[in-house]
């Protein structure tokens, strides 16, 4: 990783919990309670069982896309097309790494520790923001989408990633606010490491 690319990442992690630790008590929090109460009271088993099976695809996508693209690269004996493996899975996984570095500079509770009102499907550890799930599904999507800039590539992508994210909120373990800074975290990478991608690729 160039210097360059390493000053961007680092300015990004600073610039989220900046954010972060700025709004922890101002309007935005309140907002972000409105949301997460809201959410909790319009549950179904129904709608509960999607997301907890749409929250447990993160980790599908995010070895299953890179590993595919490996595998097809191999066997088609497809040098952009592994290059691009390369790529996606290098966004993902920085990306999973500095999640974890600003979540424990961030140090944000859990919806459901910081706000009694707020009924968790399920109890998650460690702290909350950024979410995790948010920011690898979407570097993967956006890795993904980079490196094959077509509609029917993108559009998926970024749907898996989108109610991967959703999820988090729904299920009470993500503020709006922690899904808003994975996100920003998750493409800021991928878009950080787009020197990766393999030119001309086509899917």
């Amino acid at each position: 990783m160039t210097i360059r690319i390493r000053k961007r990442l680092l300015l990004l992690c600073f610039i989220i919990s900046v954010f972060q630790n700025g709004f922890a008590q101002s309007p935005i929090q309140k907002w972000d309670d409105r949301i997460m109460i809201n959410l909790a009271e319009h549950r179904t088993p129904q709608k509960t069982g999607l997301m907890l099976f749409l929250s447990d695809t993160y980790r599908y996508g995010d070895i299953g896309i890179p590993a595919g693209l490996l595998v097809g690269g191999i066997i088609g004996n497809d040098r952009q097309m592994r290059e691009n493996a390369l790529y996606v899975a290098s966004s993902t996984a920085i990306s999973y790494g500095l999640n974890q570095l600003i979540k424990v500079i961030a140090k944000r509770p859990r919806p459901f520790i910081q706000n009694i009102k707020i009924v968790p499907v399920y109890r998650a550890q460690e702290y909350s923001f950024p979410s995790g799930h948010t920011s690898s599904t979407i570097a993967t999507a956006t890795a993904l989408s980079m490196a094959y800039p077509k509609w029917y590539v993108i559009a998926p992508a970024f749907l898996w990633a989108g109610s991967v994210s959703y999820s988090r909120m729904y299920l009470g373990v993500h503020y709006p606010t922690d899904v808003a800074g994975g996100a920003l975290l998750g493409a800021g990478t991928a878009v950080s490491l787009s020197f990766m991608r393999a030119n001309q690729a086509t899917p």
